[in-house]
């Protein structure tokens, strides 16, 4: 290469002085910046339409929401299967004393100094009883008939049973309540509770209901928490769980006396498309 032209020259053409240029690491070398440039390119447009879809997939595809709504169950409003009285027995069939033997004794009557009844023979009189008239039955050694006896018109009242305070109640006088009555139970639950849940474990757009029993002991204190049904997507378990942690009662009162009481809550989980 000339010396008035190595100034001007491309460092890749010095290099190349000389070689035979045609083999490809030349070419190769000359166009390595151009490639670089269209693999970034590339590569930049990958992302951007990647970032594209999803901000315009979050725009067409619709979130779920959820809520919680909380409704009070009684136990009272539980019909129980009404038990059918049996009719009592009929009373047994009135039964007639048997019949005693019984011997004429009458007075014997003289006339023209002959007895016309003779009285009976006195051995016959020992197992029977004697009448004004003959009669077949049974041997007996009652003289008097039976009589019957007629009550006293007095019917005493049943003895009252006493109550069981330790077993479980279902009605009671003054129900178990929260701190702070119905209304602060509601926003406890309600502040509590994970309403996306359902929406964390695919649940789709419905509404999930859960009834939770539990006791509250005479001291007010929460055991027994269940789910009466499972609607699925983790709902039962986050509305035990919830009401297991829950602070103490006022007990439930009866005649008196704080008693066990078994309280029933609903608890609605709705997913909804946003």
């Amino acid at each position: 290469m000339e010396t008035n032209k190595i100034l001007s020259a491309d460092i890749l053409d010095i290099i190349f002085e000389g070689r035979n240029k045609e083999y490809g690491a030349y070419e190769l070398r000359k166009s390595y910046r151009k490639r670089l440039i269209l693999a970034l390119a590339i590569m930049l447009s990958i992302c951007i339409l990647i970032f594209l879809g999803s901000v315009l997939g979050s725009f067409v595809a619709p979130k779920k929401q959820a809520q919680i709504f909380v409704q009070d169950v009684q136990l009272a409003d539980v019909k129980e299967e009404e038990k059918k009285q049996e009719p009592p027995p009929p009373p047994p069939p009135k039964q007639e004393p048997p019949k005693v033997e019984i011997k004429q004794f009458t007075p014997p009557k003289i006339v023209k100094e002959e007895v016309k009844e003779p009285p009976p023979k006195q051995e016959e009189l020992v197992e029977t009883k004697i009448g004004t008239i003959n009669q077949e039955g049974i041997k007996s050694d009652v003289v008097a008939p039976p009589v019957e006896e007629k009550g006293t018109g007095v019917v005493e009242a049943p003895k009252a049973q006493e109550e069981d305070y330790d077993k479980e109640f279902k009605t009671v006088q003054i129900q178990a309540k929260f701190p702070g009555g119905n209304d602060a139970w509601m926003k406890y639950l309600q502040r509590n509770l994970r309403a996306d849940v359902p929406v964390e474990n695919g649940a789709p757009p419905a509404n999930y209901t859960v009834v939770v029993s539990f006791l509250v002991d005479k001291d007010g204190n929460i055991s027994e928490v269940k789910a009466e049904n499972d609607p699925g997507y983790g709902t039962s378990a986050e509305a035990v769980r919830v009401i297991q942690r829950g602070p103490k009662w006022t007990p439930a009162v009866q005649n008196g006396r704080n008693v066990i009481y078994r309280q029933r809550q609903s608890i609605t989980f709705q997913v909804t498309e946003g």
